[in-house]
């Protein structure tokens, strides 16, 4: 507070009072909900382990006494600031709110100050002493709501200086460094340590691929924040305590190959799984998060998760919009462009707990390619050279099955004594069912049940096993695509009807319909690998499941790895998204043409009819980007089924959809060159636009550019489709 630095230090050392009163309630709380305490194990933990508790109340009670005396402090320190500001300050307090067109905010910004300027410690720190320039100072030159001072020119802050000479990325061969930014003190740390030692090779040996390939490209060195929201205290790390139990790991894996491809590219990181140190990286001032951070973000781009993505907002007040074009969020089932989209998912019922973060959905970063919306991020799978893959296939066990699940309730799926019957009739089953003391009941006594296994013995298994069954849960893991990897075919149930957020309770409440694509437990290794690797049929029809394990056990299978899982393509990959990806500079969308204007005319399409007249193509036009990305020469525009979305109609080509070419499509001219007949035309909010209504000829062009969307179909729309093709694997 000016004329009162005592209170600055009073604000910050209440705020530290303030946490340190959190944790040990925290503690507390974990004390007293300890499973094995409420069990009274005295032989384990004696009750005078626990005699502390009471003093820790004590204490608890009188930090709470310390923080409401600080508190009155401040309170008067403030009153006594507001008294004397006049007298001492004079002119600071004659100022009056400007009246400037270009800042219309500026006044309801002022009265909110004047009510609420107490509410958040940061508003002290950053100056504000409750007079009308304070307020005015404040809203000029930390936040931007109102325009500058006159007065204020000669004692304003100087300009930063201008950036520092970027460095170049150079490809990394050690990754002694990298485990020591991952730090320590969760098992899910360790885990993903262990995980990325173990690869280690793997990963030197395609970043020097990759090196080749690149061929002295120049890269400019990012610097990075990894924030991994979902390991912090804060968000409940129910992972941690999993990791040895059987629980999930896929996050972890993906994380630990996202730090292994960041690393090994030469960008500069920091690695964060406390809300402590994200703070102190970002710059948050002391208080509640309501005001911008205290200097420029110093980092180029920030991955993280729904958890840290939600902690962000909660903390850097403004600057959270201003820098949210650098956040990457690993996601892991994907968010479609109807659910990110604030105001369209509350109007039309998409709004979930996740969701309505208004990004460009290319900044969600997904485990398989659910929707070419999202960016698809991926992980690794253990690469096998040509003599280890000879040795699989000569020590395969034709008659060894191994079933796909960890965890005990897995086993509890609804009809499973039926088709495991017909299973042991020819193979013997093998499960890792995680256990402490006792076999778990949920596993039949006919399955050789070896318990959680390390990760090497784990691959051992799927090594001689012939096939690896799934029960339908978990939803795409990489334990399948380790399985096929090895060797195995990977046997999985059809989901009739298709699996989603509709009709199933793991879907609900995630930001995505899904509604076509889950029709199996993993969709992507029945639409992208197939047979003879992966089999889909109906667990409830006997007859065809019997036959799919005769067919199976008589099939030479190959071990089969997609390029796009390995480490040289997940390099290549993130990669590519550092270099083209940029939602920072993006060009404003264009307005659209007001109805009857001739005075605003699109400019012509650069699209052509292909030789068979079914789609159209890109016309190569001079001025075009050449370096665009992707390549606009791939574009093909193929007009969608009434039954299919963009992503399933393009699929039927043998194409991808690419939503970044959305844009292009997006013009009237593109019906007419379709030769779709429109009676009328309307710019509108719908993430199913560009499309046509046949049977009332009315054609729909998108009015907002983050609803430009692969995903979703209506019967009674046919779509515009941006479809490109691709690399297979």
């Amino acid at each position: 507070v000016l004329g009162a630095l005592e209170s600055r230090g009073v604000l910050r050392r209440m705020s530290d009072m303030l946490e340190m009163l959190m944790k040990r309630m925290d503690i507390l709380a974990r004390l007293e909900n300890s499973t094995d305490f409420h069990k009274g194990d005295e032989a384990r933990f004696p009750l005078d382990r626990f005699q502390p508790a009471a003093g820790l109340m004590e204490r608890i009670q009188a930090i709470a006494q310390n923080v409401s005396d600080i508190a009155m402090k401040v309170d008067q320190i403030l009153r006594n600031s507001l008294l004397n500001g006049k007298v001492m300050e004079g002119r600071r307090d004659q100022c009056e709110v400007p009246r400037d067109p270009k800042y219309p905010d500026c006044a309801g910004k002022v009265e909110w100050m004047r009510a609420r300027w107490t509410s958040d410690p940061c508003y002290a720190f950053f100056g504000v002493d409750g007079t009308e320039c304070s307020f005015l100072i404040y809203l000029s030159e930390v936040e931007w709501f109102c325009p500058p001072l006159p007065w204020r020119n000669r004692t304003a802050a100087l300009p930063s200086p201008p950036p520092l000479p970027r460095g170049q990325a150079a490809f990394q061969s050690d990754l002694a460094h990298l485990l020591e930014l991952v730090g320590t003190g969760k098992e899910s740390l360790s885990f993903m340590k262990k995980r990325i030692r173990h690869l280690g090779q793997q990963w030197l040996r395609a970043a020097r691929r990759l090196q080749q390939k690149l061929k002295g490209q120049q890269r400019d060195q990012k610097h990075i924040l990894i924030h991994i929201g979902f390991l912090t205290e804060e968000s409940g790390d129910v992972f941690s305590p999993r990791v040895l139990k059987g629980g999930p790991l896929g996050e972890m894996v993906q994380w630990a190959d996202i730090l292994a491809a960041l690393f090994l590219l030469g960008h500069s990181l920091r690695v964060t799984v406390s809300l402590k140190e994200l703070q102190s990286h970002l710059g948050v001032p002391p208080g509640r998060g309501n005001c911008p951070l205290t200097s420029p973000l110093p980092f180029d781009l920030i991955y993280t998760d729904y958890h840290g993505l939600q902690q962000m907002k909660q903390h850097m007040g403004l600057s959270f919009k201003k820098y949210r074009c650098r956040v990457r969020v690993i996601d892991t089932f994907g968010t479609e462009p109807a659910y990110n989209h604030e105001e369209y998912a509350t109007l039309r019922g998409f709004r979930t707990n996740w969701g309505y973060w208004n990004l460009q959905p290319t900044q969600f970063m997904t485990m398989f390619p659910h929707t070419p919306d999202n960016s698809f991020m991926g992980f690794v799978s253990e690469e096998l050279n040509k003599t280890e893959k000879q040795l699989i296939k000569s020590n395969k066990v034709s008659s060894m099955a191994v079933v796909y699940g960890k965890e005990a309730s897995i086993w509890k799926v609804g009809g499973k004594e039926k088709f495991l019957a017909i299973l042991n009739k020819y193979m013997e089953i093998h499960g890792t069912v995680y256990y402490e003391t006792q076999r778990p009941p949920e596993v039949p006594a006919f399955v050789k049940n070896h318990g959680l296994l390390p990760q090497h013995e784990f691959q051992q298994l799927l090594r001689k096993a012939k096939l690896f069954i799934g029960f339908g849960f978990p939803y795409e893991g990489p334990a399948p695509l380790e399985a096929i990897a090895n060797g195995c075919v990977f046997l999985q149930a059809r989901f009739n009807p298709p699996h989603s957020s509709l009709n199933h309770e793991f879907f609900r409440g995630k930001p995505t319909s899904r509604e076509v694509s889950v029709s199996s437990q993993h969709p992507y290794a029945e639409d992208f690998i197939g047979k003879p690797h992966v089999w889909t049929v109906d667990y409830n029809n006997s007859e065809e499941f019997e036959a799919a394990i005769k067919t199976i056990m008589r099939t030479q299978v190959d071990p089969y790895l997609p390029y796009e899982y390995t480490c040289e393509g997940m390099l290549e990959r993130i990669h590519a998204y550092i270099q083209h990806q940029d939602f920072c500079t993006t060009s404003s969308p264009p307005v659209p043409p007001k109805a009857k204007s001739p005075a605003m005319q699109s400019p012509p399409s650069p699209l052509a009819l292909s030789p068979n007249a079914t789609h159209l193509v890109w016309s190569p036009r001079p001025g075009r980007d050449p370096r665009a990305w992707p390549p606009l020469d791939s574009l093909q525009v193929w007009v969608s089924g009434t039954q299919h979305s963009c992503t399933q109609t393009c699929r039927l080509h043998g194409l991808v959809c690419e939503p970044t070419f959305f844009r292009f499509l997006n013009k009237k001219e593109v019906f007419l060159q379709l030769s779709i007949a429109c009676d009328s035309t309307e710019y509108e909010m719908n993430h199913l636009y560009p499309a046509v209504a046949e049977n009332v000829r009315e054609c729909y062009l998108q009015k907002e550019p983050l609803l430009f969307s692969c995903a979703g179909h209506n019967p009674k729309y046919r779509r515009l489709c941006p479809c490109r093709d691709y690399r297979r694997g």
